[in-house]
């Protein structure tokens, strides 16, 4: 089936905003992830899956539970219902970790979770989905930005942040490809990890960056083909 351009456009930014959901529910939930105190946080896939989907609906106004009457793209139905379950999968392979007393760092922050259910959405969908960042903000450089990621970043770094559910897109009419980018900016939750002093070890082991709140820290790029 033929899709219109703009429906493939919608269809990047509803996938781009849904893992961005994951995410930010991996952050909201950090210091009960990295609770040393604490066994079984009772952090489940089931119990992330319902916060995700909460936070999706309040932001996208759309309810990934019936998307079967959702008025969005015919194409992006399938793909969001297959990028709920991969991003569960990511949490349920954390869950011995998540549950071990006495360790405070688990692995499972916001970065690690989008790398990670990116690519196992991508293994299975062969849809382009990536988190990427500035190469002074790169941290894995299985994220590093290609050139067209690049030049939208350059962009997206001059200008002040603005909606945060606003993606930018572009077809590629030489690679018969849309490519839609949702840029990301730093909050106060982030810069906990990345933010000043700068060059002082976080909680991982990384030196933080100096990141400042409302700076760029990077994007979700989605490349979709063109019927």
């Amino acid at each position: 089936m033929a899709y219109a351009t703009s429906d493939i456009v919608e269809t990047g930014r509803l996938l781009a905003t849904l893992l961005d959901a994951g995410r930010v529910t991996i952050g909201q939930n950090q210091a009960l992830i990295n609770d040393a105190s604490k066994g079984d946080k009772g952090f489940t896939p089931e119990v992330f899956e319902k916060q995700m989907v909460a936070l999706y609906k309040e932001r996208m106004g759309i309810d990934l539970h019936n998307l079967q009457n959702a008025q969005i793209p015919d194409q992006a139905k399938p793909l969001l219902t297959r990028l709920v379950e991969e991003s569960q999968k990511t949490v349920a392979s954390y869950q011995t970790v998540i549950n071990f007393e006495g360790v405070k760092f688990k692995g499972l922050i916001p970065a690690t979770f989008g790398t990670e259910t990116a690519r196992r959405f991508q293994n299975w969908s062969k849809v382009y989905l990536k988190q990427t960042a500035p190469d002074h903000y790169l941290r894995n450089p299985k994220n590093k930005a290609d050139a067209f990621e690049r030049e939208m970043m350059q962009t997206f770094a001059t200008s002040a942040p603005g909606d945060r559910n606003e993606v930018f897109s572009k077809t590629i009419e030489d690679e018969k490809s849309v490519r839609v980018m949702l840029p990301l900016y730093y909050e106060k939750a982030c810069l906990i990890c990345h933010g000043g002093p700068k060059g002082e070890r976080d909680l991982s082991g990384y030196e933080k960056e100096g990141g400042k709140e409302g700076e760029l820290a990077g994007a979700i790029s989605v490349k979709l083909p063109l019927p």
